[in-house]
């Protein structure tokens, strides 16, 4: 990167930009690159817009595209810099989410070839916790909740009945 652009940018600005470093980001985990990632998209938006911003205004001030595009250079540079630092971030997360993912799924496969349904829990909850006094009778505990299953079985009901009309 250009040395001079970062001497430039304010304390707060290199900061954030040492932040991507590889190995300050070896240290981090999934939740907090991502946190970073967007702290790194805000600064670089920022910069963009301003760029954008000043070009457009100085287009009409100066006669043209192609002179207001030198006297814009230090908000383009920075725009830049964090456009690099997004990417070194981006490339970071894909690591780490495909790295979680494997994890996952091995252990989902361990589960499943152990016999269990499922991650175990610590204590069982009470029978009034587990299951609302509203679920209709035949109804399972799934993760899309009660009005995901009344809209699948609702669905199944719509296309059971086009058949039998036919």
């Amino acid at each position: 990167m250009n040395q001079a652009l970062l001497n430039s940018m304010t304390a707060a600005e290199r900061r954030l930009v040492a932040e991507t470093s590889r190995d300050a980001m070896a240290d981090l985990d999934e939740e907090e690159l991502l946190a970073l990632h967007a702290r790194i998209r805000r600064a670089r938006s920022k910069y963009v817009s301003v760029y954008r911003r000043k070009a457009s205004g100085a287009v009409v001030k100066r006669g043209g595209r192609g002179f207001s595009y030198p006297k814009n250079q230090r908000d383009r540079g920075k725009a830049e810099v964090f456009e690099t630092a997004l990417a070194s971030v981006s490339r970071e997360v894909g690591v780490r989410a495909s790295q979680s993912a494997a994890e996952l799924k091995a252990s989902r496969l361990a589960a499943a070839r152990s016999g269990s349904s499922g991650p175990s829990r610590a204590k069982p909850r009470a029978a009034s916790a587990t299951k609302p006094a509203s679920r209709p009778r035949g109804a399972k505990e799934t993760t899309g909740g009660l009005k995901k299953d009344a809209s699948t079985r609702a669905v199944g009901a719509r296309r059971q009945a086009k058949r039998d009309s036919r």
